[in-house]
């Protein structure tokens, strides 16, 4: 899987949350956090469509967009990542560190956790 960057990201979790979405409402969604133009969320989510990590479609001739990306296995692969790389963890991340978020809901979050506990060592 492809690793979104954190502006990736943001676009597939507006995504997430109510798909699927022209270019123009997944922008106007999006431009408060990114304060950039539309032609830049155009040109990532053609970058996004190019690594499949969005699916396009046109409907009644409006392109449209969904995620090709699992939530909870992109959240798990940022975690464990986070984990890691930034705080030099070997242990997965504590579940807990993801209550409250507004992203996931409980059943979510237990898959999350699934994922976290599960995940293959790297090798040395």
């Amino acid at each position: 899987m492809s690793t979104p960057s954190v502006t990736e990201l943001s676009l597939l979790k507006c995504l997430w949350k109510e798909q699927p979405l022209s270019a123009r409402e997944i922008h106007e969604r999006v431009v408060d956090e990114l304060e950039w133009s539309y032609s830049s969320t155009r040109k990532t989510l053609d970058r996004m469509l190019e690594k499949q990590m969005v699916a396009q479609q046109s409907v009644h001739g409006v392109n449209v967009y969904t995620a090709a990306l699992e939530k909870v296995a992109t959240l798990a692969a940022f975690a464990h990542d986070f984990g890691k790389r930034v705080m030099e963890m070997d242990a997965p991340l504590p579940v807990n560190m993801f209550t409250g978020s507004k992203l996931v809901d409980q059943q979510e979050l237990a898959a999350l956790d699934q994922l976290l506990q599960d995940w293959p060592a790297e090798k040395e």
